[in-house]
């Protein structure tokens, strides 16, 4: 018999990790945990916080862990897991096997310790535990007289190495093919190849943050943003994108440099042309997993591998500026503040919960002149929720205990959120040849996951579920 239990992502898009337990008649024989992340803004229930990092579940049957990405909503409890007396290996995609170590270096500094030594110790223990597991390839986690377990990485198009999961599962009596999503991507997204539905799937467990509506396509969103980019520069004032440091920073680079390639002697601003903008990186981690990216172009998509070949530089042009330490972070902000130059910044952390954004958004908030674009999903109970809510209407926005007016415009391209639309979603799963015979629906707020539920039942699909464990 084969079980599944969830420890996160029921209440909301955040705190990810699912369980797949394999039973015989008398007790768990073993299982398979899919993803271990933080939760972040309000989720969990209703006292969630991205405090709240404990693994209060039995671990002695778990075999082993499997990463779907590296976003620190899927990872981030991974430290408190091993401290929790995990022992088994750390199965993902090689681009993940050699990001994973780095996220949870800055989640360990910010969250954990800032002890290099202890630090160390942990990075060195999960280095230790990695497992890289080419896409496509099976890879047997346990085989016994009881039953066995094997997975499968395939493509999922929502950050370089983001898979979505299939186990092969088999038990005295049965065999069956579970299928974890984790986070999906958008067709056509900038860099990556984009997912085509598993072969089986007997069970379905499918993410639905944007089950409730659908995206633009990628060309209407790309002049959508230049659109935006060129009213917002017009007096002279900063485009500040809160930045998520793997994945949205690097697609929005791409694009950018694409319009600066386009445009180059056209007009951005007044006295300003699209070859001079200046596009400024102030995210030490956003720069390093930008550069990162760069060293795995073997698994680019062929539009990417194309530009290379080209001669161009998507993640690399002569516009670009990174910021790397404190003391230029804090002069760029007082400069950018109080001068008049159009410039577009882009400053983690993605919902403004922390990070180098919060200094900038507390200097600009308050002048009509500047802009806030978010790119990315903006949790409940985020600073970054607050301002894309109340913004428009001239609210205000708590920041490290103080209250900010809202001037600033506030925008948002939902396109760039890396996680598929509705219409994705069900593409998703229709090209599955036969139907599920279940299919959980988590990762989404109440209304997206009801949204989509019902799109599924109209399209008559049976055993639809929306979980709550």
């Amino acid at each position: 018999m084969i079980d599944i239990t969830h420890h996160g992502a029921t209440a909301g898009v955040t705190g990810s990790c699912h369980e797949l337990t394999l039973y015989n008649a008398k007790s768990a024989i073993a299982g398979i945990l899919i993803d271990c992340g933080l939760f972040q803004g309000q989720e969990k229930g209703e006292n969630a916080s991205a405090l709240d990092l404990s693994v209060d579940f039995p671990l002695e049957h778990i075999r082993a862990l499997v990463v779907t990405h590296v976003h620190i909503d899927h990872v981030g409890r991974i430290p408190y897991l091993l401290a929790a007396g995990f022992e088994g290996p750390i199965i993902c995609s090689e681009p993940s096997a050699i990001m994973l170590p780095e996220i949870l270096e800055d989640a360990l500094k910010i969250g954990f310790t800032r002890d290099r030594s202890l630090i160390d110790k942990v990075l060195g223990l999960i280095r230790s535990r990695l497992v890289p597991v080419p896409y496509g390839q099976w890879h047997e986690v346990f085989s016994g007289p009881d039953g066995s377990l094997s997975v499968r990485l395939q493509r999922a198009g929502h950050i370089l190495g983001s898979a979505y999961v299939e186990c092969d599962v088999t038990y005295e009596g049965g065999r069956e093919r579970v299928v974890f999503s984790g986070d999906l991507g958008a067709p056509h997204a900038p860099l990556l190849q984009e997912p085509a539905s598993p072969e089986q799937a007997d069970r379905l467990i499918i993410e639905s943050t944007y089950g409730d509506r659908n995206h633009e396509n990628r060309e209407a969103r790309r002049y959508r943003l230049k659109a935006i980019l060129e009213n917002a520069l017009a007096d002279g004032g900063t485009v500040l994108i809160p930045a998520f440091s793997i994945g949205r920073t690097q697609e929005l680079l791409y694009e950018i440099e694409g319009l600066i390639h386009e445009f180059r002697s056209q007009p951005v601003a007044d006295g300003l042309v699209w070859d001079d903008l200046e596009i400024v990186v102030d995210s030490p981690l956003a720069a390093e997993f930008t550069g990162i990216y760069r060293k795995l172009k073997p698994f680019w998509n062929a539009e990417a591998a194309d530009l290379v070949l080209q001669g161009r530089h998507p993640l690399s042009f002569e516009q670009l500026t990174v910021i790397n330490s404190h003391g230029d972070h804090l002069n760029a902000v007082e400069y950018l503040a109080g001068s008049h130059r159009p410039c577009v910044v882009l400053a983690g952390s993605g919902m403004c919960a922390g990070g180098r954004v919060v200094n900038y958004l507390k200097a600009m908030l308050g002048e009509e002149r500047h802009d806030v674009l978010f790119v990315g999903y903006q949790a409940t109970g985020t600073p970054g929720w607050d301002i894309l809510t109340y913004g428009p209407s001239g609210g205000w926005v708590e920041l490290d205990g103080k209250r900010y007016d809202i001037r600033a415009r506030v925008h948002q391209i939902g396109g760039y959120s890396a996680h598929a639309g509705q219409s994705d979603l069900i593409r998703f799963v229709e090209g599955i040849p036969e139907k599920p015979g279940e299919i959980r629906i988590v990762h989404g707020d109440e209304s997206s996951k009801q949204a989509f539920k019902r799109c599924l039942v109209e399209r008559n699909y049976s055993g639809v579920l929306i979980p709550d464990r």
